[in-house]
């Protein structure tokens, strides 16, 4: 028996040239303490619904057609027909609102402590490209079931890019494939959602990743730590079994969300009638009601700036912290989120 092991051993080193005593001290890298309670570890969440994403879309791409005539009846058969369809569906769709709520929470943490600033400047350009990515995600996603509101959701996305200077026009035929919202929209919208935006998705978490392990993860210290106590704890198994579980929970949230609420299917897409009332998903709700309390120009040059200033914060706090003496990224993000609370609240609440 301890022949064959040692035979067996001999054939894996054979085949995995690797150092397998860097490996294994690589699990067993000092990881901080603070990170010992679980809200601290919100940054893993985002890879396992990312996971379960690409199964449940997977599954679900075996039964949807992208075609204006058929589209709506696909998803009308998989919520109504197809065995569990409707349970996978709903595991998609929640997946995709619990990936967005945790990506947004994690970008909270990482700007409040200040987690982006040198030499992490890159983590963070990988983190706020994947928000943007898991964002479009969300909006062709919606789009595809080809319902009222879906469609004429598409239709101001396309209507609002248009108005974007100089390359406005361009990106908007593009995005709807013709001068209006059609069968090459559906196709572009579906080979962006199912292609493109998976394997973007894919490159920045990796990158992501790789800069966290390059530069390690920023040290908190707080006051109720005990005197004498390490700094640090093993990466295997502790933080391991800590991810396991919040991995195990979240799936139980998932579970219970995807039955107690399944996603419904609203009135098919009809380009002949404007709905009463037309509303984005809840993450566009702030987008949408500053357009209403300005121009259709002057919303999309303020969410420029904006997009532009989030993406590249490290470098504009740098510079801020060059010209006062004040640390104004905690004021100026306050006023940010609670900008957004704001409007989406208001949005959520009008009519």
């Amino acid at each position: 028996m301890n022949r064959w092991r040692s035979q067996v051993a001999e054939w894996l080193k054979l085949q995995f040239p690797v150092s397998w005593e860097t490996f294994s001290a690589s699990l067993n890298e000092p990881v901080p303490n603070h990170l010992k309670k679980w809200w601290w570890c919100i940054g893993g969440i985002p890879a396992y619904l990312f996971i379960v994403l690409v199964a449940t879309g997977l599954a679900l791409t075996f039964y949807y057609v992208p075609d204006p005539e058929r589209a709506y009846d696909s998803v009308s058969r998989i919520t109504h027909e197809v065995p569990f369809g409707w349970w996978i569906r709903s595991l998609h769709r929640w997946s995709a609102t619990l990936m967005i709520i945790s990506v947004v929470l994690h970008v909270f943490r990482v700007y409040f402590t200040g987690s982006y600033r040198r030499p992490r400047e890159l983590t963070w350009l990988f983190g706020a490209g994947t928000l943007f990515v898991v964002l479009g995600f969300a909006f062709t996603g919606y789009s595809l079931v080809y319902e009222q509101l879906s469609y004429w959701a598409a239709t101001v996305g396309a209507n609002m890019t248009s108005a974007v200077p100089l390359v406005g026009e361009s990106l908007a035929r593009f995005i709807r494939g013709g001068e209006q919202i059609g069968a090459d929209t559906l196709t572009r919208f579906f080979v962006f959602h199912v292609g493109i935006f998976p394997a973007l998705l894919t490159v920045l978490l990796v990158l992501h990743i790789v800069q966290i392990r390059l530069h390690g993860i920023t040290e908190l210290h707080f006051k109720d730590e005990t005197p004498g106590e390490s700094q640090h704890f093993r990466f295997f198994p502790d933080h391991v079994i800590t991810e396991l579980i919040i991995g195990v929970g979240l799936m139980v949230v998932l579970s219970a969300f995807a039955v107690i609420f399944p996603p419904e299917l609203g009135e098919r897409a009809n380009p002949l009638v404007t709905p009463a009332h037309i509303k984005p998903e809840w993450y566009f709700y702030f987008t949408f009601r500053w357009l209403k309390l300005t121009s259709l120009g002057i919303a999309l040059l303020c969410m420029g700036v904006a997009g532009v200033l989030f993406v590249f914060w490290p470098f504009v706090d740098k510079i801020l912290g060059k010209l006062s003496r004040r640390d104004l990224s905690i004021p100026i993000g306050i006023i940010a989120v609670l900008t957004v609370i704001v409007l989406t609240v208001w949005e959520a609440v009008a009519y």
